[in-house]
């Protein structure tokens, strides 16, 4: 059976996929969205459940203030392979003479083993009437509208 992401819905299971979301103030949430496969998805997911669950509470707009992927907060983000870079030389001296030998190893990791699970947290502070002009901030109902595809 492979895995693949479910379709959006709420997280089933303490381990399925899906959304949940906790309250820390009246206007103050954390959002997380569980699934499988490339992160950028998933991330779209929390976004979505962000931008519902501020209209459902009534808000226009909210801002992200913290991210989190995977557990990790999130700072350039992207795919990071594993390499390895080995060297190394001998050299010998015998009955026959003396001899050197050399060598280099490069070696790369890549996950063969199909899609792994991946999260998506975010921390929002919602709020009513025109969207504060930064970059974390999002209309909620714009939101809904481009990534309901």
């Amino acid at each position: 059976a492979c895995a693949s992401l479910s379709p959006y819905g709420a997280q089933q299971g303490p381990r399925g996929q899906g959304y949940s979301e906790q309250q820390i103030e009246s206007n103050r949430f954390r959002v997380t969205y569980n699934g499988v496969g490339a992160p950028g998805p998933v991330a779209d997911y929390a976004l979505l459940r962000a931008a519902e669950l501020t209209t459902a509470q009534g808000y226009d707009w909210f801002e992200v203030t913290q991210r989190w992927i995977d557990g990790s907060p999130d700072s350039a983000g992207g795919v990071r392979p594993s390499v390895g870079l080995g060297y190394g030389a001998g050299r010998s001296s015998g009955r026959y003479g003396s001899y050197s030998t050399s060598g280099v190893g490069l070696g790369v990791g890549l996950n063969f083993s199909g899609p792994s699970p991946t999260s998506t947290s975010l921390e929002i502070v919602m709020g009513r009437g025109a969207k504060p002009d930064r970059p974390e901030a999002y209309d909620a109902r714009g939101v809904q509208d481009a990534l309901r595809r």
